[in-house]
């Protein structure tokens, strides 16, 4: 073999000898023999007579890549939350725009006055009177509709929704659509 210069491998051999690596494996890895390791090492003060040279203290390098690894993976999990913060923000904007608007449409309506009733407890419910809240719920275990506990009291709901039944939804840009699965709207009237 050649003698080649190991002069740019430098840190590389500084490492293994810290983490104890044999001159043979050395000189394997670098495809040297283990004499120019041995010279190499002399020249470079790296070890005297089979310990470390003076100054130089034991590192662990996989801890220093372990630490390398831990702040790549902080980074980014800053990133994603950066992301998702804003992802939010944007979110509750969008909402608080359809609000508003929403608010404006209502107030845009002409007021109606109520018909007189005469007599009687009972009436039909309009679909202004059916409207009852409900939260969407974004939990650990997945996604969930949570309805306001007034819809047991709904005749409509009572008579065809109660139970357990499969339902279609539709995810559109400004409301989710809920419908009974498997069937047209008026398939139950």
């Amino acid at each position: 073999m050649s003698r080649r210069s190991l002069r740019p491998q430098l840190n590389q051999i500084r490492g293994w000898v810290r983490q104890g690596r044999t001159d043979a494996w050395i000189a394997h890895q670098l495809e040297v023999t283990v004499q120019q390791i041995q010279a190499f090492k002399r020249e470079q003060e790296l070890e005297a007579d089979g310990e470390p040279s003076e100054g130089v203290e034991e590192v662990d390098l996989r801890a220093e890549d372990d630490a390398a690894i831990a702040v790549e993976l902080e980074a980014e999990a800053a990133r994603r939350a950066e992301e998702e913060a804003k992802a939010a923000e944007e979110a509750a904007k969008r909402a608080a725009e359809q609000e508003d608007a929403d608010e404006e449409d209502e107030a845009a309506k002409p007021k109606r006055r109520a018909p007189r009733r005469s007599g009687g407890r009972t009436r039909r419910r309009g679909a202004a009177d059916r409207a009852l809240e409900g939260t969407f719920d974004h939990g650990e275990e997945g996604y969930g509709l949570w309805l306001d506990p007034a819809v047991e009291d709904d005749a409509v709901y009572a008579e065809h929704w109660a139970g357990h039944r499969p339902v279609e939804v539709t995810i559109e840009e400004d409301q989710i659509v809920i419908r009974r699965a498997g069937g047209d709207d008026d398939s139950d009237s």
